[in-house]
């Protein structure tokens, strides 16, 4: 059961408790909203087999996020150069590199910062994901989601996600994929 947040008290939201949105590409289960916190929106994200978020940057928001399962390959620096087709090969000026996140690995992201996350393992890994300010991403999250599930030709669909991600501070630097394993 999930509590409202008032003046005087706060939010529990138990295991399993959350609206989710769901497609192949990406679980996300909303924990706390712009309609509980004035400071952040709180998801918990199922990142399947093969799916790689794509480098992309937020001029004005925040991020941090928390390995709960499974491993992820992660990067948040700005490279020395700026390749469009992949980011796994990046490196910063201070030599930094895409590294391994295991349960347990936090990552910050300030605004302007490149990041990335890519599943290789071919297991879903699990993430909290905290974003700031609420509520865009979350906005973010529904009309992507009603995007990739409706009927609209891939051409379509590509052209609504690019506008979605100019209207929701997303610079998309290379491209999101998602290749689940055979």
């Amino acid at each position: 059961m999930t509590h409202i947040a008032t003046a005087a008290s706060g939010l529990v939201v138990p295991p399993g408790a959350g609206r989710t949105l769901t497609a192949s590409a990406q679980q996300v289960t909303f924990k706390v909203t712009g309609e509980h916190s004035a400071v952040s929106s709180t998801f918990e994200v199922v990142v399947p087999a093969g799916f790689d978020v794509g480098a992309h940057a937020h001029a004005h928001s925040e991020e941090l996020f928390y390995v709960l399962e499974g491993e992820l390959t992660v990067l948040a620096f700005e490279p020395r150069v700026r390749t469009p087709d992949s980011w796994r090969e990046w490196e910063s000026l201070s030599g930094r590199q895409a590294v391994r996140a295991t349960p347990g690995t936090i990552i910050q992201v300030p605004p302007g910062c490149p990041h990335a996350f890519a599943n290789t393992t071919g297991e879903p890994a699990r993430m909290i994901l905290q974003s700031s300010p609420p509520p865009a991403h979350e906005r973010y999250f529904e009309e992507l989601l009603d995007i990739l599930t409706s009927d609209a030709p891939p051409a379509e669909r590509d052209t609504a996600i690019a506008a979605l991600r100019v209207r929701y501070d997303i610079d998309q630097i290379t491209p999101l994929r998602h290749t689940p394993p055979h």
